[in-house]
C-alpha cells in the first residue's frame, strides 16, 4: 500500500509501502491514487513528495501480475498522468532503486531528488517488454533522444551521478533523501508548474534526426539477435519524435500489447523466475538452502593460469574478492600474469570511472606465485588445470596438507568424478566441483556439482560465490551433445548452433578427458572400430583435428577458421569442408542433404530427451535448472526460455513422435530413445512445465 501523512508544515508525505522492493501491485496503486486526491482535496496541503519505505522508492510493476487477467482499479500509466496534472508540487524522493514503472512514477513528479547510492532503470526489455507507463514517451523528452533510446533499449540501470548528468534527476544527495526532498518540496510552494509537466515538454531536437535514428535501428537490431523487444522500444521513442503526446502513448499501449502477447515475453519471464529457482537447492540428506549457511570468503586462490584460470582470476578481482593466482613454475607463471592483467586493463576500460575499484597492481588484491605455502591462509581455492584426474588428485593431496582445515577445495572439472578427486584429501567434506565456462570473466554460468561428502556448508559457500561474482549458480550434473553426428551425415559446422561455442571453450579440453577415458589416443586398445565405443555410436572428428593442431580460437582454427590465433570471427573452412568429405569416403558414410528442420530437431530434441533422463533420475530438481544452465553456458536465446521451456511449447507428443522416428532411423544412438518419463507425461496428458515433477515417474531429487 502507500501510506498518506502530513509531513513538516504544508508537505503530504506519500510513502510506497511493499515489502521487500515495494513493487507497484493494484493495492499500492490504489493507496497511490487516494493519498493523491486526499493531498489534492486538503487545502492546507501546499506540495507533496513521494518517497518508499525501508530505503527504497520502487522496483516497479509486479511480473506476476503482468501474466494475470486485468483487475479494477487505476493502471500505472493514467496513475502518473494524475501525478503530473497535480495543480501542488510533486517531489519523488530516491533511495535504493528506482526502477521500470518506479522510475515512471518517479516521471510523473515535477522534481526529483535521489541519494548518491540510488540506481535507476527501465529494464522491462530484459523481460521481453517496454516501458508501458508512459516511460518511452516521457523519458526522451526530458533527457533527449539518444540518452533515452540507451536506457530504453538496453535496461541498464544507472548510478545517481549518472543520472544527475543526464538530467534525469534535478539533485543529487548524500544525507537523509527524505528531510531534502521535504525542504526542497516546501521552496516549490507557489512556484509555475507548467514547464515541468513533461507531457507538454517536446522532444529535443537534433540536427541530423533521421540519420541518427536509421543508424540507431540498426545498431538495436544487431544487438537484439532476434529478440522482438528492443526493437519494439525503438519503435515507442521514435513515436515521441513524431507525434504529440497522447498519440504516442496510444503507439506505446500498441507496441506493449503485441509483445505482453507475445512467446518471447513468456519466455524471458519464465527464465527471470527460473534464475530465482535455482537458488533453492536440496541434498537427499535434507540439508537445503534454507538451512545450510555459506562461510565467509575473504581470499580465494586459483591454482592453474590457463584460459579458464586467468577467465576465473579476473571475475574474482572484478567482484572485489583478493586473489592468489599460482603457477607450476615462472615462466607459465609470468606468461598467465600478462595474460590476465590484459584481461583485466580491458574491464576497467569498460567499466569506465568505477575501474579505479578493481586497484589490480595492488598485491594484497591480486598476487602471483609459484609457491604452494602462499595457499596456507586462504578460505578457499579453485583448481583449474587440465583435464587429468592424476593431476587433480596430486594438487588435492597437496592442499589437504597445506590449506587450513575449513578450506573449501573446488575443482574447475566438467567430466571428472568429484568423489575421485576428494579422497585424495583428508576433508572430503570440503571438496565441490565449480565448472566455470569459457570465457569464466564472460560467461554467467557456474555449475555447482556435489559429490557424496560434499558438505552443506560447501554448496551454500559456492552458490553465494557464484552470487558475489555475479554468476548464475546452478547445483546439478552434466550433460552433452551429440552434434557432429550430423557432420558425419554430410552438414557443416555453420548450418549447426554448438560448434561455434566448441572453438570458444577450446576443443582440446574435451580432447584431453576423452584421452583420460581410453576413448581415443595412446591408450585405445589396438582393433577399437573407429567410429564404435563400447557398442555406441562414436565419432572420432573432433579427436582427428585436435590431432591437427586445431583446437579452436585460440589456435585460429578448429570447426572454422579465424583471422589470427585468438580472433573472434569465425569464417567456414574450405579445407574443413574437403576434409569432412574426404572422412565420410574412408568410413563409406552415404552423404545426403540433411534439412534444417532436422538438424534442429536432432540437435534439440536429443537434448530435451536427455534432459528428461536427468530429470527422471533426480540429477537436477527441475526443468529451470536445466533450462538456466543451457542459457547461461551455452549460448541458448534467453527470449526463447531454454530447452524444457521449448518443448513444452512445441508439445510433448511432437517430441515423443519425432523422437521415435530419428530413433528408428539410428539405433546406435541410444540419446535419441526416448525417455521412459517423457513417455509417462504424454501418457498424463502432457501437463504443464510446473506440473512435471509432482507427475509419477520423476523421482524426488538427488540433489
Amino acid at each position: 500500500m502507500a501510506q498518506y501523512a502530513r509531513g513538516a508544515a504544508a508537505v503530504a508525505v506519500i510513502r510506497l509501502r511493499n515489502p521487500p522492493v515495494n513493487a507497484l501491485s493494484l493495492t499500492v496503486l490504489q493507496a497511490l491514487e487516494d493519498g493523491l486526491k486526499k493531498a489534492d482535496a486538503d487545502p492546507s496541503v501546499k506540495a507533496v513528495m513521494i518517497c518508499g519505505e525501508n530505503g527504497k522508492f520502487s522496483a516497479g510493476a509486479d511480473i506476476q501480475g503482468f501474466s494475470s487477467p486485468k483487475r479494477q482499479g487505476i493502471g500505472l500509466g493514467p496513475l502518473v498522468s494524475l501525478i503530473e496534472r497535480s495543480e501542488k508540487p510533486v517531489v519523488a524522493a530516491i533511495e535504493g532503486i528506482a526502477l521500470g514503472g518506479g522510475l515512471e512514477v518517479a516521471l510523473g513528479c515535477h522534481y526529483r531528488i535521489a541519494h548518491v547510492q540510488a540506481r535507476m532503470g527501465l529494464p522491462e526489455v530484459t523481460i521481453g517488454l517496454l516501458p508501458g507507463a508512459e516511460g518511452t514517451q516521457r523519458l526522451p523528452r526530458l533527457i533527449g533522444v539518444p540518452a533515452a533510446l540507451d536506457l530504453i533499449t538496453t535496461g541498464r540501470h544507472i548510478p545517481a551521478t549518472e543520472a544527475l548528468k543526464l538530467g534525469l534527476v534535478d539533485e543529487v544527495v548524500e544525507e537523509n533523501t527524505v528531510e531534502a526532498g521535504i525542504r526542497l518540496a516546501n521552496k516549490l510552494i507557489g512556484q509555475p508548474l507548467g514547464p515541468r509537466r513533461l507531457s507538454l515538454k517536446p522532444v529535443p531536437k537534433l540536427p541530423n534526426m533521421e540519420a541518427f535514428l536509421s543508424e540507431a535501428l540498426m545498431k538495436v537490431k544487431k544487438q537484439a539477435q532476434g529478440c522482438l523487444a528492443p526493437e519494439l522500444c525503438f519503435q515507442a521513442v521514435k513515436a515521441a519524435t513524431e507525434k504529440p503526446f497522447a498519440d504516442g502513448v496510444r503507439k506505446e499501449r500498441e507496441l506493449f500489447n503485441i509483445l505482453l502477447t507475445s512467446g518471447q515475453a513468456q519466455a524471458l519471464q519464465y527464465a527471470f523466475f527460473a534464475e530465482r529457482a535455482v537458488q533453492r537447492w536440496t541434498t537427499p540428506t535434507g540439508a537445503s538452502w534454507k538451512s545450510a549457511s555459506p562461510q565467509p570468503i575473504r581470499r580465494v586462490a586459483v591454482i592453474g593460469l590457463g584460459t579458464m584460470g586467468r577467465g576465473i582470476v579476473t571475475s574474482l578481482v572484478k567482484a572485489n574478492i583478493p586473489v592468489v593466482a599460482l603457477e607450476q613454475d615462472m615462466e607459465y607463471l609470468n606468461t598467465g600474469r600478462k595474460a590476465v592483467m590484459l584481461l583485466l586493463e580491458r574491464e576497467a576500460m569498460k567499466m569506465g570511472q568505477d575501474a579505479q575499484s578493481l586497484d589490480f597492481h595492488n598485491p594484497a588484491r591480486l598476487q602471483f606465485t609459484v609457491d604452494f605455502d602462499g595457499l596456507r591462509d586462504v578460505d578457499l581455492v579453485i583448481e583449474a588445470v587440465f583435464e587429468n584426474m592424476a593431476l587433480k588428485k596430486e594438487i588435492f593431496k597437496k592442499l589437504s596438507g597445506i590449506c587450513k582445515p575449513g578450506a573449501f577445495l573446488c575443482t574447475n572439472t566438467s567430466a571428472l568424478n568429484i568423489d575421485e578427486i576428494a579422497s585424495a584429501t583428508s576433508h572430503p567434506q570440503q571438496v565441490i566441483g565449480t565448472h566455470f565456462f569459457s570465457p569464466a570473466h564472460v560467461m554467467r554460468l557456474l555449475e555447482i556439482i556435489y559429490g557424496r561428502h560434499t558438505s552443506p556448508a560447501a554448496i551454500a559457500t559456492a552458490m553465494q560465490l557464484a552470487k558475489a561474482m555475479k554468476k548464475v549458480g546452478v547445483v546439478v550434473g552434466n550433460c552433452f551433445g551429440f552434434a557432429v553426428f550430423l557432420l558425419e551425415e554430410g552438414s557443416k559446422p555453420e548450418d549447426i548452433g554448438p560448434f561455434r561455442m566448441s572453438d570458444l571453450a577450446g576443443l582440446d579440453v574435451g580432447w584431453r578427458s576423452r584421452k583420460g577415458q581410453g576413448l581415443t589416443g595412446a591408450s585405445l586398445p589396438p582393433g577399437t572400430p573407429a567410429r564404435q565405443r563400447h557398442g555406441r555410436r562414436y565419432s572420432p572428428l573432433p579427436d582427428l583435428l585436435c590431432e591437427k593442431g586445431r583446437f579452436g580460437q585460440k589456435t585460429g582454427k578448429g570447426w572454422y577458421q579465424y583471422e589470427k590465433a585468438g580472433g573472434r570471427t569465425a569464417r567456414p573452412d574450405p579445407w574443413l569442408h574437403s576434409f569432412l568429405s574426404e572422412y565420410r569416403d574412408t568410413h563409406q558414410i552415404k552423404t545426403r542433404f540433411v534439412d534444417q528442420e532436422e538438424i534442429l530437431e536432432r540437435c534439440l530434441f536429443s537434448l530435451i530427451n536427455e534432459g528428461f533422463n536427468i530429470l527422471a533420475e533426480g540429477i537436477a530438481s527441475g526443468p529451470e535448472h536445466l533450462d538456466v544452465i543451457y542459457i547461461n553456458g551455452y549460448g541458448w536465446p534467453k527470449h526463447k526460455g531454454g530447452p524444457m521451456f521449448y518443448a513444452s511449447t512445441v508439445g510433448l507428443p511432437r517430441i515423443l513422435a519425432k523422437l521415435q522416428k530419428y530413433s528408428e532411423a539410428h539405433p546406435d544412438v541410444p540419446e535419441l530413445r526416448p525417455s521412459a518419463f517423457l513417455k509417462k507425461l504424454v501418457a498424463a496428458g502432457s501437463p504443464p512445465l510446473k506440473e512435471w515433477m509432482s507427475c509419477p515417474g520423476s523421482q524426488s531429487s538427488k540433489l
